[in-house]
């Protein structure tokens, strides 16, 4: 009896889940320019005509890894947005599940950082435009939001807030095998205590208190 082909929609669903693995790794590992398609094509075990059927080009796919692996983040960000709670927590929930993130799909994250060094200029413009610049502008209206509430003085820039917490992220990911090395910090190997440490000197400072609030 001839053995039943599965559906279409299953093949393509699965051949565009190898295409962008291999392609995730092989863009991490050689660099955009350096990786061709027909690796990508062999270590995904499809044709390289397979992969220009479900994208146009190697800057498409490209493009298609980044999303691909920015998908937790967005929906995490939804959570936020609909869920309930003061906005400290959801402030500290939001950058404890974007570390989580990058260090989940860690090759992603080296291969947009390598890639911004080498070709920020083109590729930052890109990237903010079709990649993260949704995401940035959703948080950025979730400070706003806790300054309206009065959780937060109204005068800083929701924008550089945003800023800083992606950039307290950025600097863990791409420091924590020099960090655990350091006698000093007891934190550079449980990012949930990083982050409760850092967001508690971004909220609060490292001014000492006036007298009336330390009594």
């Amino acid at each position: 009896m001839q053995a039943l082909k599965p559906p279409a929609e299953a093949t393509d669903a699965s051949s565009v889940t190898r295409i962008l693995a291999a392609a995730e790794t092989l863009f991490s590992d050689q660099g955009f320019d350096a990786a061709s398609m027909s690796a990508i094509a062999e270590r995904a075990g499809v044709s390289k005509a397979n992969i220009f059927h479900h994208f146009s080009s190697k800057n498409a796919l490209y493009l298609a890894v980044v999303k691909d692996a920015c998908k937790e983040s967005q929906t995490r960000l939804q959570h936020l947005e609909n869920g309930q709670g003061s906005f400290v927590d959801k402030l500290v929930h939001f950058a404890q599940s974007q570390l989580q993130s990058m260090l989940e799909h860690s090759q992603t994250t080296r291969l947009i950082l390598r890639d911004l060094l080498e070709n920020g200029e083109h590729r930052g413009k890109e990237l903010a435009e079709q990649v993260f610049g949704q995401n940035f502008a959703r948080l950025v209206k979730m400070i706003r939001e806790g300054q309206v509430r009065g959780e937060l003085r109204q005068e800083i820039d929701p924008a550089a807030v945003a800023v800083m917490l992606i950039a307290i992220n950025l600097y863990f990911f791409e420091a924590r095998d020099v960090l655990r090395h350091y006698p000093a910090v007891d934190f550079a190997d449980d990012a949930q205590r990083y982050i409760e440490k850092m967001l508690q000197l971004m909220l609060h400072g490292i001014l000492p208190l006036p007298k009336e609030k330390q009594q």
